[in-house]
């Protein structure tokens, strides 16, 4: 497996190292991101961007911090920025090395100055530190820190206007600012007593975000600074700078709080040791005892199937069942009339509850039957029963025992995109992996009832899994041998698609080993790659291979071509079902071939898709939740043997 690690000899090279994406998270739904050299190329970069309230919404605060030199009265700019086309500063050539753990650093030199600079962001609070030390200086040399402040969303951006407060107020050794009223305070303080602010209110213009115009946006926005700090600073001396919705009340806290958050950081240096740390990113804790998981970094929120998928991976697969727990919960006691709400409920994704099974199906490994049944068996049964009453005029349970799932404006499952208001991908009617899902469902709930007693509710629905099995296998088994990717009012749709594959790899399945075994093989001849499935095979008239070009082109090349990381795991799961031991060096190779992910795009993690022709680029999210739980449950199932 490869180790973390970056070419000291190409930082300076722009097309290696603005590739090249990190994260930080405070495990409360803020973050730091940015290149490794500290450019922003997204509207979503940032080195605080936090919620601010209780709602799910998150600002950039606090987009750049630049750093300049002072020597002998000269002045070296060590950021790295670009306005309309063109790079000002270049401190990118004064990098020379570049860590990612046990926080990100960065070392710069200049002439016979050597600055390491250590960005970490503290957990469980809304706060930014950065530590500068001065390695190697023969002469006097001060330090300047300029700070560009947005106080804006982090789906918008921001231009200049007369409405912003460019001035700064008096803090415990710093100032605070806030540029709208309906904003928080942002303290920004160092721990060296005597450091000097210089009020200097300024707008910048036309900072340009080439990630966003490459996808199709507005990337141009205005930013303020109110000033900037100035310190001078002695061979071997350092200083922290604070950034925080929180003041800190002494320079020693400062210090206090850098130095015990910082020696209880993981080190990331293998691909196994990133995906755990990134998987912990994901969960999130906010106020009113919620705690959710973050569907992707930078600009995905909390979303249900996505919640669902990613739950074992990202924490049952390293022990945390109390976070799993705290998720599942969370959901629960937001539950009205028997039912999910939000992005959770059937009537907005008529898979995502139905993905809450598989979750208590992996739970029950760690916490074991009773306690899952004892926790969740009213929830389990409640739901069942939504389903068969029917919801929001969408899902309908039908006699043959199939769940049909009907929107014309919305979609209904994970293939989700729209265009001009419609669904790229239509799948109305039986879609194959929801009712696999549903089989998977009722199986499972019909077993731990008769198993602690429940023989009213285990009476009332035994037969009818038995009944939906069969009008399955009559309706979705296609001559070709594999299945239908969903039956709807014309008959079945024949695209290959890699939703089947979840029908052979859930605990109950309703196809035989022949099915099985023939969707196994279509799916290795039209969608598996070395990154994950396929949406459409190749072969289909309207496949795409790129995500290159506008967000109308991505968004039909995401569902018609594009490379998903999370069918994976069902893929290796139906492969094992059916070859045992013999697919054991394949997984690993699968494994393997993810393994230098971790060194480029969103560095120690996976992304959300991958173009689907060679050679399979990153694109979308940097950092996806059922991505990374794809990779983890896969390694889960080669290190415990149990396949």
């Amino acid at each position: 497996m490869s180790a973390l690690t970056f070419d000291k000899n190409e930082l300076g090279n722009l097309e290696y190292s603005l590739q090249r994406e990190m994260l930080s998270t405070d495990r409360m739904g803020g973050y730091m991101s940015t290149t490794i050299v500290c450019c922003n190329t997204r509207r979503y970069h940032g080195l605080m961007v936090a919620p601010i309230d209780e709602s799910d919404r998150t600002y950039v605060l606090l987009s750049s911090l630049d750093e300049t030199v002072v020597q002998h009265d000269q002045s070296f700019n060590l950021a790295l920025h670009r306005f309309k086309g063109t790079y000002e500063p270049r401190g990118h050539k004064y990098i020379t090395d570049f860590e990612y753990t046990p926080t990100p650093t960065i070392t710069y030199r200049v002439g016979g100055v050597i600055l390491r600079k250590e960005m970490l962001w503290i957990h469980k609070r809304t706060q930014l530190m950065i530590r500068y030390t001065l390695e190697e200086a023969h002469s006097e040399t001060k330090l300047r820190l300029r700070p560009f402040l947005a106080f804006r969303d982090k789906h918008a951006l921001t231009h200049a206007n007369m409405e912003a407060d460019g001035r700064s107020y008096p803090s415990i050794n710093g100032v605070k600012c806030r540029l709208y009223k309906n904003f928080p305070w942002l303290y920004m303080q160092t721990d060296r007593p005597g450091t000097e602010f210089v009020p200097a209110p300024d707008w910048y213009y036309n900072f340009e975000y080439q990630q966003d115009l490459a996808r199709g946006y507005d990337g141009y926005e205005d930013l303020l600074t109110t000033g900037y700090f100035e310190v001078a600073l002695e061979k071997g001396e350092s200083i922290i700078f604070s950034a925080s919705l929180d003041e800190m009340d002494s320079p020693e806290a400062i210090r206090d709080m850098f130095e015990s958050s910082i020696a209880r950081r993981t080190h990331k240096v293998d691909f196994h040791s990133c995906m755990e740390h990134a998987a912990r990113q994901f969960v999130i804790r906010r106020p009113g005892n919620r705690t959710e998981v973050i569907a992707g970094y930078p600009w995905h929120g909390v979303k249900g199937r996505e919640t669902f998928v990613a739950l074992p991976g990202i924490t049952l697969r390293q022990n945390h069942k109390e976070d799993c727990i705290d998720v599942l919960d969370t959901q629960v006691r937001a539950m009205q009339n028997g039912m999910f709400t939000g992005t959770f409920s059937a009537a907005d994704a008529a898979d995502a509850p139905l993905w809450f099974y598989w979750t208590l199906q992996q739970l029950e490994e760690q916490l074991g039957a009773s306690e899952v049944w004892n926790r969740y068996g009213g929830v389990m049964k409640s739901v069942l029963e939504a389903y068969r009453n029917g919801i929001a005029g969408r899902i309908t349970l039908h006699d043959n025992g199939l769940i049909w799932a009907y929107c014309d404006e919305h979609p209904m499952t994970w293939m989700d995109s729209v265009i001009d208001g419609r669904p790229v991908t239509p799948r109305n009617g039986y879609q194959v992996e929801v009712n696999a899902l549903w089989y998977n469902a009722v199986r499972y709930t019909v077993a731990l009832a008769e198993k602690h007693g429940d023989y009213a509710f285990a009476e009332a629905w035994r037969e009818l899994p038995a009944k939906t099995a069969r009008a399955f296998n009559e309706l979705f088994i296609l001559p070709e041998g594999y299945l239908a990717d969903y039956v709807g009012p014309e008959g079945a749709n024949r695209d290959i698609r890699p939703n089947m594959v979840i029908a052979c790899g859930l605990p109950y399945k309703m196809p035989d080993e022949t099915v099985q075994v023939n969707v196994l093989r279509t799916v290795r001849q039209h969608l598996l790659t070395p990154r994950g499935l396929r949406t459409l095979s190749p072969r289909n008239p309207i496949y795409r291979g790129s995500q290159e070009g506008t967000p109308t082109e991505r968004d039909f090349a995401g569902k018609n071509g594009s490379v998903w990381a999370w069918p994976l795991s069902f893929y290796v799961r139906a492969c094992f079902d059916i070859d045992g031991e013999r697919f054991l060096p394949i997984a690993e190779q699968m494994i393997e071939d993810f393994s230098e992910d971790i060194q480029t795009y969103g560095i120690g993690s996976i992304c959300e898709l991958f173009d689907a022709d060679p050679p399979f680029a990153s694109r979308g999210a940097i950092s996806q939740a059922w991505s990374v739980a794809a990779i983890l449950d896969i390694e889960a199932l080669l290190r415990t043997g149990i396949y």
